[in-house]
């Protein structure tokens, strides 16, 4: 199994299939967003901007749980069973991030 990032590292190793997931949201994310600039420069109304902003939320709020769950599989189970339970800190830290 591929070593996972501590503090000091910035690479992590992701399955084919979570790439692909994460990459069609972030698109899908995207794309709302850049939708969300034209209706505003269209001067749309602003209820039908606000719905397309939380869509594009969602979208980005998916692919952070996608990761944070890969993560706690992945790299902090290894951490753990290495001995390192520093790695604890830095999951409540990232938690406190999606609260």
């Amino acid at each position: 199994m591929a070593e996972c990032p501590t503090r000091h590292l910035k690479h992590t190793p992701r399955s084919e299939q979570l790439v692909k997931d994460a990459t069609t949201r972030l698109n899908r994310a995207i794309g709302q967003l850049n939708g969300v600039k034209q209706m505003i420069d269209e001067g749309r109304y602003c209820g039908d901007v606000l719905v397309q902003l939380a869509a594009a939320q969602s979208a980005v709020k998916a692919v952070s749980r996608m990761l944070l769950e890969d993560h706690l599989q992945s790299c902090v189970v290894e951490e753990i069973q290495q001995g390192n339970t520093e790695v604890v800190s830095e999951v409540v830290d990232l938690l406190k991030k999606f609260s």
